[in-house]
């Protein structure tokens, strides 16, 4: 047979006649767009797709089809993507999720990047989906991707918050798809728009501590980790947040904190026992040194202080669900509840004033009612 002439690619039975070798055999479909089979040696086939115009070739691999409508339907549907713009290089999901980390590094902020970068790292780069073509990308891939994410919660709650982590990476997975489509990377988002979030599992936080429960459980805690936690009473931020502050983010003349997190650096005011907390804890310190230590003069990070925290818990009585962010939790709501504007709060906490209301809204309606109370009412009761 000569290479050059178009065999029966067809059917079944026409392909299966085709002896091996490394040059494809093209059917020419149209005018610049053929679809290929290359035959292996072990009998086996795939299919490729060859583009044409102006002189310039451009070659996609289409993977194992039972049917040649199948594959034909693909090499077409490449073929029209590069018509409208689309770049006929096949992108991984793992390179498009560095293209939108290093985005958000020039568009937001280092931190933004650096946290969807690490993101990614975890939990695609290495798995899976990570190595999928954008076009090769299916709903089932990204909804198999999702559902791996909550597979090892043991109870109700732990299943919870495993669902709402795993739907905050979604939305960043989902964002940097779509940042490669803007950018016409593939043509299409149907492999990942109708994945959905897990539905009713961002409830908010419902355990906060009152004043007496706070002091009993730092009077547990090692006295390593005492001023870390006791930081978080004083500063609603993360704990890994004040967990990586220099003694040269404190200012003790403005009164003011320095804190790198999920939105960037934020410079935060101070309240007067603030101020004098870190005055006492960066005391005859240098300026580069760690403000919270642990004891041997390394860093502190949630896999250390995990275990010696639930302890202290335990030990002062405290319920099962309380954590390290349980201290930020209560702290927001006192702050809410004495009536400080969402706009600040939002600014201490580093988060957005959606998510104050949203979280948090119930908090004051005690003042509200108070607020309202004291306008005259314009009817009498029973009218």
């Amino acid at each position: 047979m000569n290479p050059r002439t178009a065999p029966n690619l067809i059917s079944k039975t026409g392909r299966a006649s085709l002896a091996p070798r490394r040059e494809p055999y093209w059917h020419r479909l149209h005018t610049g767009l053929h679809v290929g089979y290359r035959v292996l040696p072990d009998g086996t086939g795939t299919w490729i797709a060859k583009r044409t115009e102006s002189g310039k070739r451009a070659y996609h691999a289409l993977g194992t089809h039972e049917r040649f409508e199948d594959a034909k339907g693909e090499a077409e549907r490449w073929a029209r993507g590069i018509s409208y713009g689309v770049s006929a290089k096949a992108t991984t999901v793992k390179e498009a999720c560095a293209d939108y980390a290093a985005d958000l590094r020039t568009r937001k902020s280092k931190q933004s990047g650096d946290d969807a970068a690490g993101r990614f790292r975890r939990l695609v780069n290495d798995a899976p989906i990570g190595r999928l073509t954008l076009d090769k990308l299916r709903t089932t891939h990204v909804r198999a991707w999702l559902h791996d994410q909550v597979d090892d919660a043991e109870d109700p709650d732990e299943l919870r918050r495993a669902k709402d982590s795993a739907n905050r990476n979604l939305a960043s997975l989902k964002a940097a798809l779509n940042f490669a489509m803007k950018n016409r990377l593939v043509a299409t988002d149907a492999g990942w728009k109708t994945v959905m979030k897990f539905e009713g599992v961002g409830r908010r936080r419902e355990v906060v501590l009152k004043p007496d429960q706070v002091s009993a459980l730092l009077a547990k805690l090692p006295d390593d980790l005492r001023p870390l936690m006791a930081a978080l009473a004083h500063v609603p931020s993360r704990p890994g947040e004040v967990a990586k502050l220099r003694v040269r983010d404190f200012d003790p003349h403005r009164g003011t904190l320095a804190l790198e997190g999920k939105t960037g650096r934020r410079v935060v005011p101070l309240s007067t026992a603030a101020i004098a907390f870190f005055k006492a804890h960066t005391k005859g310190k240098l300026a580069g040194a760690l403000l919270f230590a642990q004891a041997h003069g390394i860093a502190w990070e949630r896999h250390a202080w995990k275990k010696p925290f639930r302890e202290a818990a335990d030990a002062a009585g405290l319920p099962d669900d309380v954590v390290a962010y349980t201290i930020r939790h209560t702290s927001i709501t006192a702050l809410v509840a004495a009536g400080v504007d969402s706009v600040l709060i939002a600014r201490l906490a580093g988060t957005s004033v959606e998510m104050i209301q949203k979280h948090y809204e119930h908090v004051d309606d005690g003042r509200v009612r108070d607020l309202l109370d004291a306008v005259p009412s314009l009817v009498k009761v029973g009218v």
